[in-house]
């Protein structure tokens, strides 16, 4: 009996803490649109997630990549699939290939093109032109 309720045990804790590694393959899983923003008077590519991606929504999941310091003094870091020289902004990838990091106060500080692993929730971004299609909450960096 002890053994059984054992096993029950882990099967139910272990899951709740549990993170999902995610590729940038699997950011892949998304398609875009280009719509015309009236508000900046330009157009955008607004995603349209796959289901691979969308039920890693609000998941805790971690992904390796490469720290672009945009803003370190605010905390403002993407991670990108290329370093920056090669990076979305730079024309040598989609919107897919970023994440922006939210990442908890005081947890790190990086510098450019510093390769990492980062953990947080994953959240999906299909409306908000000011922000990243894909956002890391509650970023940290991750040892794995």
């Amino acid at each position: 009996m002890r053994r059984l309720l054992f096993i029950l045990f882990l099967s139910i804790a272990i899951p709740g803490s549990a993170q999902t590694k995610i590729t940038w393959t699997t950011l892949q899983d998304v398609r875009f649109t280009e719509k015309y923003s009236e508000e900046e008077e330009a157009n955008f590519f607004f995603p349209h997630f796959g289901s691979k991606v969308q039920a890693l929504e609000g998941k805790e999941v971690y992904l390796k990549g490469y720290i672009l310091a945009l803003d370190p003094i605010d905390n403002y870091y993407l991670l990108s699939k290329s370093p920056m020289a090669s990076c979305f902004f730079c024309g040598m990838g989609g919107p897919e290939t970023v994440v922006e990091l939210k990442l908890v106060p005081g947890s790190a500080v990086f510098e450019m093109d510093e390769v990492a692993t980062i953990k947080g929730r994953l959240k999906l971004n299909d409306h908000d032109i000011y922000q990243c299609n894909y956002i890391l909450e509650e970023a940290v960096p991750y040892k794995p």
